[in-house]
């Protein structure tokens, strides 16, 4: 063990009850708030939108909330620390994408639909083909999003209570999972976005704080801080200039394409982001909110600079490793840096801004099991299952117990991925979402032609290009930091199946339009057209 996570381990031991009261008083007030929103939720549209009461910047915060998870604090912090300029591109992706989604998506899916994507994909085509494939695409997309927050979730309460032992990590995965069962079953999408909101807040002054003392520590001297990240890693120059992670050979640049095109154009198809536009009243206020979510995005995306490049001019790159291979730890050791390895203030700091992570993760958690359990409720259950015949007690009772089968599976794939880096893990849900969800959303709002048999090519192939290459990829085996280290049956060389199944997804809804032998129906594309573009007959 490093000598910063003995030291971590320490101090935690020594103010341990500082730290379970952190904890314990953001889970309460949490809980507070989504039994009260719980009182609140009488209906469907409570239950799936909120009631679609919340303002744009209500809705920008809680989008915010909801994109900035552990793969934004910790995962990222820690690529930067130990891949310097490389790490950066996560930052940079990430926001980038919000431009597709803005432009793209909001205004017209927000006009387009009820409660979820699959509403906007069968408003055209045949139904029960369609939402199924929709409902299993935003399954698979939250689940592979819920193993990165899981994965966050084990590290950094195993780092706080210094647990060591495999099976306690897998307790504290165990325990999030309970945690963000009750968030959903209670508190539906009230509940979920008003957590959002709190820990958005948290997240924002905890990063900010960080910047402020890291800066502090170089006397707002950015070259100085570059300086001592760059000695101190042990790569000179190189750590911040490209191609340290990304420019060794001609796998690892595919790597960085790959991982470029997912990550832009991920978020537009990302469920619990999709679904948040739902939530307010008008289209304008969802174009709205997504500006807000731009503005706090970026803003925290420039402070994970000074979070990476502080954890690497502040800590050997050694400790970072030997605390978490994949450096998920970096900014909670960090924190314990720069408020004094051996003081209070520096086991406050810890705990503080470790409390301000798990807090990131419980709500980031409840957003996706929200977004998967009103698919399964709504699109197959109600839709498909039930064939339009479910009032709206049986819909809603669907959806909280898909939250509890959502819940178990994710608690026992979190507890595989534990040691895998939460950025990279996010990267390949955007990996799937570009390649089964984009395709069918842009394909349905703006192209005419398009059938259900298109719909379901596009969805179940990107689906099924994207986590087979995930399965058969480094990610899963053949690397000291795969999910399964001691066997190898990868023949993929990269770890992101973007560049592949991307173009797979799209053009394979091409395909299957034009080999389908059933006419669109063009009354129905035109006043979806209208209706996307004015909002006349939206909910």
């Amino acid at each position: 063990m490093s000598p910063a996570l003995v030291m971590a381990a320490g101090e935690a031991s020594e103010h341990r009850p500082l730290i379970i009261t952190l904890f314990a008083v953001f889970v309460a007030a949490t809980l507070v708030i989504t039994v009260w929103a719980g009182r609140q939720t009488r209906n469907a549209v409570d239950f799936y939108a909120g009631g679609r009461q919340f303002t744009a910047f209500q809705n920008g915060l809680a989008v915010s909330g909801d994109y900035m998870s552990a793969a934004s604090f910790l995962g990222i912090a820690g690529a930067i620390a130990l891949a310097g300029y490389d790490g950066f591109l996560y930052s940079i992706g990430f926001l980038v994408a919000w431009l597709v989604a803005l432009l793209l998506v909001a205004e017209p899916l927000r006009n387009s639909g009820r409660y979820t994507m699959g509403d906007v994909l069968a408003y055209r085509m045949r139904q029960r083909p369609v939402r199924t494939a929709a409902g299993t695409s935003t399954i698979v997309v939250s689940i592979f999003y819920l193993l990165a927050q899981m994965a966050g979730a084990g590290v950094l309460v195993s780092l706080l209570l210094g647990i060591t032992s495999d099976g306690g990590k897998i307790g504290i995965v165990a325990l999030v999972g309970v945690l963000m069962i009750v968030y959903v079953t209670i508190g539906g999408m009230k509940g979920t976005t008003w957590v959002q909101m709190v820990k958005a807040v948290l997240l924002i002054v905890g990063a900010l704080l960080l910047t402020f003392l890291v800066l502090l520590k170089f006397n707002f001297n950015l070259s100085d801080l570059l300086g001592k990240a760059a000695s101190n890693s042990g790569k000179g120059a190189a750590f911040l200039e490209p191609g340290l992670k990304y420019g060794t050979t001609g796998t690892t640049k595919l790597d960085f394409i790959s991982l470029g095109i997912a990550l832009v154009l991920g978020t537009a198809g990302l469920p619990h982001i999709l679904i948040r536009f739902y939530t307010v009243p008008t289209a304008k206020a969802a174009r709205k909110s997504v500006n807000w979510a731009i503005g706090l995005i970026g803003a925290f995306y420039l402070m994970t600079l000074a979070l990476g490049f502080g954890a690497a001019a502040l800590i050997k790159p050694d400790e970072i490793i030997a605390s978490n291979k994949a450096g998920n730890t970096a900014a909670p050791l960090l924190a314990l840096h720069l408020g004094g390895v051996d003081s209070n203030w520096g086991a406050i700091l810890l705990a503080s801004i470790s409390a301000v992570a798990f807090a990131t993760i419980l709500a980031v958690v409840a957003g996706l099991t929200l977004a998967s359990s009103s698919s399964f409720a709504h699109d197959i259950y109600a839709n498909v299952i039930k064939k339009g015949q479910a009032d709206e007690k049986q819909e809603v009772n669907a959806a909280r117990w898909a939250t509890v089968g959502i819940g178990a599976v994710s608690i026992v794939l979190g507890a595989l991925a534990r040691d895998l880096n939460v950025a990279g893990l996010v990267a390949l849900a955007f990996a799937v979402a570009a390649s089964a969800n984009l395709p069918t959303i842009l394909y349905s709002l703006f192209w005419k032609r398009f059938t259900t048999s298109g719909a379901l090519w596009s969805i179940y192939g990107g689906l099924i290009t994207a986590v087979g290459l995930v399965l058969f990829s480094p990610v899963v085996s053949g690397k000291e930091t795969s999910m399964f280290p001691d066997v190898d049956f990868h023949w993929f060389p990269l770890e992101n199946p973007g560049i592949i199944s991307i173009p797979v997804g799209f053009l394979l809804g091409i395909v299957g339009t034009f080999l389908s032998k059933e006419e669109p129906d063009a009354g129905k594309y035109a006043e979806l057209e209208v209706r996307s573009l004015t909002g006349t007959g939206a909910h």
